[in-house]
């Protein structure tokens, strides 16, 4: 998603100059290589220093310990964001940054399964949702400015709490990935008596267990810092699995038309 955010952000012209901070040099070389960024450095006091707008775009659990890790480094009057999947976590790190700087919470609700600086795309922030979790301290400016940052891109900002965010996301982000990933495991479980379940596997395994291929690391961080909120999404998807296994195991035709029918119907109301 950084890599996304810098390559269109370059090709629209909308910075004067966009650097990139990186781990490893041969990281900092393909970044330049592919024209994603003007610099790329694995200094962080080099690449920090003069930023205007600093962007995190790392794991979670990483972008929690980078915030305040590379505080020392912040130009003073810097916007500090982030593009992680989980807010409140962060708020609290970032509402302990010393007052000269900025924070303001974002996630655009978008991405890909795949990830690196290859997987880059001028496009992902299309049309998407980017939600922005403002702290109490965080100046009307440097809201106006990210917000004018999503319009610019293509996306669509909305500003909702930390918390708030937390608990729709658990629904609508973080439960879609761990039912892929539990399809994929049951669907190895079987392979395991029955090996042909890979071979006859079509689109509907394919669409539903795609997001089971993102990246392990990131989405490990989202679920143990968005534990709450999952775990009581999680409580309510195992209610809604009993009452279709009840109507499945006594036969009740009419129950089960109606879940099917009101599960469609809503999908359909939603992407037609």
């Amino acid at each position: 998603m950084g890599g996304s955010l810098a390559l269109v952000l370059k090709q629209q012209h909308l910075c004067r100059r966009i650097v990139c901070l990186v781990r490893r040099e041969d990281a900092a070389r393909e970044a330049k290589t592919l024209n994603v960024v003007d610099e790329a450095m694995t200094d962080p006091a080099q690449a920090l220093g003069q930023a205007d707008i600093v962007v995190f775009a790392t794991p979670v659990r990483v972008l929690l310990r980078q915030l305040s890790e590379y505080a020392p480094f912040y130009k003073p009057g810097a916007i500090i964001t982030d593009m992680g999947s989980t807010k409140q976590e962060i708020i609290t790190v970032m509402n302990a940054l010393p007052p000269e700087f900025h924070p303001i919470g974002s996630h655009p609700m978008c991405g890909k399964e795949i990830s690196g600086l290859n997987a880059a795309d001028a496009t992902l922030y299309q049309n998407a949702p980017w939600i922005l979790t403002p702290l109490d301290r965080t100046p009307f400016t440097a809201i106006q400015i990210i917000h004018q940052l999503a319009v610019a891109i293509g996306a669509k900002p909305r500003q909702i709490s930390a918390d708030r965010h937390d608990k729709l996301v658990a629904t609508i982000s973080h439960m879609p990935y761990t039912l892929s990933a539990t399809l994929v495991l049951a669907a190895q479980s079987i392979a395991e008596q029955d090996s042909a379940v890979w071979d006859i596997a079509a689109s509907g395994f394919r669409d539903m267990s795609r997001i089971a291929a993102s990246d392990v690391g990131m989405m490990l961080d989202i679920l143990l810092t968005n534990r709450t909120a999952v775990l009581e999404t999680l409580t309510e998807m195992d209610k809604q699995l009993a009452t279709f296994t009840q109507a499945i195991d006594e036969m009740d035709e009419d129950k089960l038309y109606e879940l099917m029918h009101q599960a469609a119907k809503q999908r359909q109301s939603l992407y037609t």
